[in-house]
């Protein structure tokens, strides 16, 4: 908590009587400052929308890379992209996973305002990942997921949002990136040595070589996992350790927004995600909003890399949540 000392209480009656004075007709600085916020068109985040996004996505079945699923799947994501925006770049390249695949990826990049140095991000992966390793059938462990909440819900979300941008343009520029094999890590039990960073190998290789040269962004939002009914998200260690404005800024908003059943100000663990490699590659300050459930074994949804994480898994109202914290993040920019 904030304690107000002597200062503190001068400041704001001066504050006071500066806003008393705002109202005079020769107070044009005060006067537009108050416009600028009154007047902020913030578009309605359609939950059904982001909802059919998903639905659509699992028609294709588990999106594992080298599949044909992930194939067909790339392809309505790029086509859906195109109708939302001029600049859609294909980031194409090979990478090795754990056990020696070779793995065809496509990391997509959708721009808006490409010209505004003024930019953010917002990202997510859309792979499946290929191993139900922490269903509780141990049948399942080698069945793909379906990934309707870890994968297409953050995709699904954004892809509402880029429909909201392309009818009302936002105040700065923005990138919406979706990531490829995030999900191919090696299984905790493997027959394989264990080694390191084999997970979110997209978003390890963005990070490297972004898209555009040079590229800058003031800041970046990952989303994982944000459709759960009942989903809580919490200040991850990692996103604290070299993002904690830009997470403390988004929290703000989304309980301002009257979201603090979903984002709690409760600090948990590092964890190794997309917006891990995007801190230490690229040094972008990036966030992660991600389920956290303390409840279980592992701190993540509870259907997590499970065969039962299906669209039964996604509920409107979380998604409503994210989408319209998002979208009041990217609308107020200019006046946070």
């Amino acid at each position: 908590m904030i304690q107000r000392p002597l200062s503190a209480v001068i400041a704001i009656i001066c504050l006071s009587m500066l806003f008393s004075c705002g109202n005079g007709k020769n107070n044009k600085s005060g006067t537009d400052t108050t416009k600028s916020k009154v007047n902020l068109n913030i578009p309605d985040f359609n939950e059904d929308s982001a909802y059919s996004y998903i639905e659509k996505q699992l028609t294709f079945g588990p999106r594992v890379p080298n599949s044909t699923a992930h194939s067909g799947c790339a392809d309505y994501l790029i086509s859906k992209f195109k109708t939302y925006s001029k600049k859609v770049i294909i980031q194409e390249s090979k990478v090795k996973a754990f056990d020696g695949t070779i793995l065809n990826f496509k990391n997509i990049i959708v721009s808006f305002f490409p010209e505004n140095n003024n930019r953010i991000f917002i990202c997510s992966h859309w792979d499946s990942r290929p191993f139900a390793d922490h269903d509780p059938d141990i049948k399942n462990h080698n069945k793909p997921v379906p990934a309707a909440n870890d994968g297409a819900s953050g995709v699904g979300v954004i892809m509402e949002i880029a429909r909201q941008l392309s009818k009302a343009p936002p105040p700065i520029g923005i990138d919406l990136i979706l990531f490829d094999v995030e999900d191919y890590g090696q299984p905790e039990k493997s027959d394989f040595p264990q080694q390191e960073n084999t997970w979110c190998l997209g978003s390890q290789y963005w990070a490297k070589t972004p898209h555009k040269t040079g590229y800058f962004a003031k800041y970046g939002i990952l989303l994982d996992m944000v459709g759960a009914e009942g989903a809580t998200f919490t200040m991850d260690g990692t996103s604290m350790k070299y993002a904690p404005d830009v997470m403390r800024k988004v929290w703000d908003v989304a309980i301002r927004a009257g979201y603090s059943d979903y984002f709690l100000f409760s600090k948990t663990g590092e964890i190794t995600d997309d917006h891990l490699y995007i801190n230490q590659i690229a040094k972008i300050s990036t966030i992660d909003i991600i389920h956290h459930d303390s409840s279980t074994p592992t701190g993540f949804f509870k259907y997590w890399h499970t065969t039962k994480d299906d669209m039964n898994s996604i509920n409107k109202n979380t998604l409503k949540a994210v989408g319209q914290t998002l979208l009041t993040v990217i609308y107020e920019d200019v006046n946070l």
